[in-house]
């Protein structure tokens, strides 16, 4: 799949340029924002089919009551991509594209937008296949489905810190500065902590985990390959 793509070998960007100074927003993130905006419509407009379908089911089939009967759901290979364009109300989605505008119209900026694209849905993929074995391992037998693109937004979150580790970020909540590269470990040790303890419920922590551990093991193929530079 890579062998089909050309890439610039190596991409430079200065430290010193503020990493946030982009003032447009580049292709790919912004027909991601529309997809991921119809996604969200799609799935207000038509609940039930668009969740059976789509959503990423557990391993299994599993039996639901529907409004035309009884009905089955289960995991399919094409849900491992289209949970990444639902989610499950507005302020989920608000949230997943703000973090996405801000943090991937950078690093679109540096790779360019066929490579940015092909990470983000490494990232997404990546995110699914371990909350799929996550569930397998942890809850068998629980038709739980699992919607969102966190798992991308993560590994975008973790591509950024690695190229701008010492860029200057604020928490929104709460409001705290910090370098990228903090903000890239405190969120993977939040994940690992609420995965492992299970004290925050309803969240696909260890998804988001899988997100940034795929994009991390992309990354340093790139490097190895000849990729673009990753900072410091």
């Amino acid at each position: 799949m890579l062998g089909g793509i050309s890439f610039p070998s190596r991409v430079y960007l200065p430290m010193r340029q503020d990493p946030f100074a982009v003032s447009s927003v580049p292709p790919m993130i912004k027909w991601l924002l529309i997809a991921n905006g119809l996604g969200f419509l799609f799935l207000m407009y038509a609940q039930e089919p668009v969740m059976q379908y789509f959503a990423l089911w557990p391993l299994g089939e599993y039996p639901v009551r529907t409004s035309a009967g009884v009905g089955s759901v289960g995991f399919e290979i094409w849900q491992l991509l289209s949970y990444g364009f639902l989610h499950g109300g507005f302020g989920h989605l608000f949230f997943n594209m703000f973090g996405l505008w801000m943090f991937g119209r950078v690093v679109e900026q540096v790779w360019g937008g066929q490579r940015f694209l092909l990470y983000y849905l490494v990232c997404v993929v990546g995110a699914g296949l371990t909350q799929v074995l996550t569930l397998a391992l942890l809850s068998p037998g629980q038709p739980v489905p699992t919607v969102g693109a966190s798992g991308g937004l993560f590994g975008v979150l973790l591509a950024f810190g690695m190229m701008f580790p010492n860029a200057r970020v604020m928490l929104l909540i709460p409001p705290i500065p910090m370098t990228a590269k903090w903000l890239v470990i405190g969120y993977g040790a939040m994940e690992l902590f609420f995965g492992v303890t299970g004290t925050q419920a309803g969240v696909a922590h260890f998804a988001h985990l899988g997100g940034m551990a795929f994009g991390f093991g992309l990354m340093m193929y790139w490097r190895k390959q000849g990729g673009p530079r990753i900072y410091p």
